[in-house]
């Protein structure tokens, strides 16, 4: 429909749609709209750039931390294994299996290692997961607030649009396409720079949230992982005993 108007109108001679052209022919009420717009889209690319970098080398390092520590665990080298998490400083699952190992090996002086010990690492582990998930979270508020509003804003614009568009009508004291052409184009411009700001944050939000839905859900299984293996490491305890 947007598309066909503004074919219409340049069919018609009487507005021009190239960039320079359309910009020219704003209202600065419109060009108002359109800056306020092209913000918006400056700030859903910075984050989608961001988000992409920070979860891309998430799971890079996890691929190269997963299969270390898992070795440096079954041959009960605690401090390698801590060792290997701080070096995947950008891996989600480095930074709660730290977490976990760090409160884990600060009770290893004692003579053994009881239950309250472990629940005292399960809720490092638990802090630890809701601190990276606040992390990996961040800017995505961002990306909903432009996909939500954007497409009103591209709205309001072509309200001012049709407002202008009857302001000419009135002035000129005539009627047609011509009268009310540069309004239109407004409108139709502002709505459709509205919609082009909206969907691809409406898309990137709904791709990154399950990107952290999937990474939640590797912190999940780590953390089991890890109690499972404190669980093994108070049961040895106990059999010297």
């Amino acid at each position: 429909m947007v598309y066909a108007m503004m074919m219409l109108l340049q069919d018609s001679g009487s507005v021009s749609f190239d960039p320079i052209s359309m910009w020219r022919q704003m209202g600065w009420s419109a060009r108002g709209v359109v800056i306020v717009l092209f913000i918006m889209s400056v700030i859903s690319i910075a984050v989608m750039v961001d988000r992409y970098l920070a979860y891309s080398a998430a799971k890079k390092q996890s691929r190269v931390f997963a299969p270390k520590v898992a070795g440096a665990l079954k041959q009960g080298r605690l401090d390698e294994a801590i060792k290997v998490a701080e070096v995947n400083k950008r891996s989600h699952l480095a930074k709660v299996v730290a977490a976990g190992l760090g409160e884990f090996q600060a009770h290893q002086g004692s003579s053994d290692v009881s239950g309250d010990e472990i629940e005292a690492s399960q809720r490092a582990l638990a802090r630890a997961q809701a601190i990276e998930h606040a992390d990996l979270k961040r800017g995505l508020g961002s990306l909903a607030t432009i996909g939500a509003t954007a497409p009103f804003v591209g709205l309001f614009g072509t309200v001012l649009g049709i407002i202008h568009a009857f302001a000419s009508m009135s002035a000129e004291k005539t009627t047609g396409l011509t009268a009310v052409a540069g309004g239109i184009s407004e409108a139709l411009v502002t709505t459709a720079i509205g919609l082009f700001v909206a969907i691809p944050a409406v898309w990137a939000y709904n791709y990154f949230s399950g990107k952290i839905e999937a990474f939640d859900i590797e912190m999940d299984n780590s953390g089991s992982e890890l109690v499972d293996y404190f669980l093994k490491q108070s049961g040895r305890s106990a059999a010297r005993k």
